[in-house]
């Protein structure tokens, strides 16, 4: 298997209103997001790429107009916009462009990183 990734970078502000009043995430404020995909395939096209990193200059279009220096609870419209559920508002944008995405990972701080990954176990 083959795995390719690439980051990108965004800052926005959010507010997690729906933590205890005393929590520091429920008052307003930013991150200085990273974002970053990762892809699979099993074979390289006829390049030798599983994709060509240009073609993903559509996920940084998109995160620069939806995402950058955005209130993000308006973006994704609702109060529980966590890294996790960012990671998987990415994820849904961008499967269905490129069939080989396999996660979107999301950080807001340097130690801190979610990821979605869709449970592709059968049964």
């Amino acid at each position: 298997m083959y795995t390719i990734s690439k980051q990108f970078h965004f800052s926005a502000s959010h507010q997690l209103s729906n933590l205890p009043a005393e929590h520091p995430c429920a008052r307003l404020h930013g991150h200085n997001y990273i974002v970053e995909i990762e892809l699979q395939s099993a074979t390289l096209d006829a390049y030798g790429f599983v994709r060509d990193y240009n073609d993903l200059d559509a996920l940084k279009a998109f995160i620069d107009n939806t995402l950058d220096h955005r209130h993000l609870n308006d973006v994704l419209g609702h109060e529980n916009t966590t890294a996790e559920n960012l990671a998987k508002f990415i994820y849904d944008w961008a499967k269905p462009k490129w069939s080989e995405v396999t996660a979107v990972r999301v950080s807001e701080t340097p130690k801190t990183w979610a990821c979605y990954q869709p449970d592709t176990r059968s049964g």
